[in-house]
C-alpha cells in the first residue's frame, strides 16, 4: 500500500496540481492537510472521479484535514480527543485495508511568546496520550501522516541559526516529537535515510526560497511497530513543488508491503 501525505495550502485554490500529482502518482490512500474549506465545501465528486473516497474534517477558511482512499474508509473518527474546547479541524483517522490512517495537522505555535506555542506543544500531549493510549494497545498497523510543523534535527532545516528560536525547532517543540519517538514510533523517512540531511518537503514562497533549495523538513510519517516491520520505501516527491501556482509544502509517500 502506498500512502502519502500532503499539506495542499487550499484544496480548492490547488485542487488542479492536487488531482494532476495523484494522477501521476497514484497513492492507495492521501493524506490532506491545509485544507481551508469546510466539509460541504470540499471537491469529494473531482477526487471521486479519480476513483478515491474521501472523509474529510473541515473549517472554512483555516486548518482542515482529510483522507482520500481507493478503498473503503472504515472507523472514521474526527478531532483529536483530550480538549472539547478545541474546535480546531487538524485530526482525523480511519481504517484502510486493516491500517489505520490519520491525517496530522499540527499547530504551527508561532509567535512562541503569545498563546500559540502552548498551544502547540499541549496538543503534542495530547496526540501522544491518544497514541499511546487508545492507538498503539490496538496492535494493527498504524500510519500517522502529515504537516507536524516540527523541524526534527538542525540537518533538517536550510539555516538552522536563523530559525533557532522558531516554534518549528525550539527544544520544547522537538523535544515533544521525540516523546512520540520514545512511545515506540518510528519516522518512517528517517529510518529508511539515517544518513541523509538538509533534504526538505515545504519551501516558503518568499525570497526565492525554492530556487535556492532553501527548506524544511516538517511532513513526516510516524509509524506503529507493526507497520514498520511491513516499510520497504519513504520517499519525497518534490515535482508538484515545482509547477506552476503549487503549494509550499510537496508531498512524502511511504510504501508497506
Amino acid at each position: 500500500m502506498k500512502i502519502a501525505t500532503f499539506n495542499v495550502n487550499s484544496v480548492k485554490a490547488r485542487l488542479d496540481r492536487v488531482l494532476e500529482w495523484l494522477q501521476d502518482a497514484q497513492p492507495d490512500v492521501a493524506l490532506l492537510q491545509e485544507l481551508k474549506c469546510e466539509e460541504s465545501a470540499f471537491p469529494a465528486m473531482e477526487f471521486k472521479g479519480l476513483g478515491y473516497e474521501a472523509a474529510v474534517e473541515g473549517q472554512k477558511t483555516y486548518n482542515g484535514v482529510a483522507i482520500l482512499s481507493k478503498h473503503p474508509i472504515e472507523d472514521v473518527k474526527r478531532g483529536l480527543p483530550g480538549d472539547d474546547t478545541d474546535d480546531h479541524a487538524r485530526y482525523i483517522e480511519g481504517t484502510v485495508q486493516g491500517i489505520r490512517v490519520a491525517s496530522i495537522y499540527l499547530p504551527n505555535g508561532n509567535p512562541v511568546d503569545g498563546p500559540k506555542f502552548p498551544y502547540k506543544l499541549a496538543w503534542m500531549d495530547r496526540l501522544a496520550a491518544h497514541v499511546r493510549d487508545t492507538l498503539l494497545p490496538t496492535e494493527q498497523p498504524i500510519v500517522l501522516g502529515g504537516d507536524y510543523n516540527i523541524v526534527p534535527t538542525d540537518d533538517d532545516v536550510y539555516d538552522p541559526d536563523k530559525w533557532q528560536d522558531d516554534a518549528l525547532c525550539k527544544p520544547e517543540s522537538r523535544a515533544k516529537f521525540r516523546t512520540l519517538l520514545n512511545l515506540g514510533l518510528t519516522e518512517a523517512w528517517k529510518a529508511l535515510h539515517p544518513n541523509a540531511a538538509h533534504q526538505y518537503s515545504y519551501w516558503d514562497y518568499v525570497q526565492g526560497r525554492w530556487q535556492k533549495d532553501e527548506g524544511l523538513r516538517i511532513d513526516h510519517f510516524l509509524l506503529s511497530p507493526q507497520a514498520a516491520d511491513r516499510l520497504e520505501e519513504c520517499e519525497i516527491d518534490k515535482t508538484p513543488r515545482g509547477k506552476e501556482k503549487p503549494s509550499d509544502h510537496t508531498p512524502v509517500w511511504c510504501r508497506l508491503n
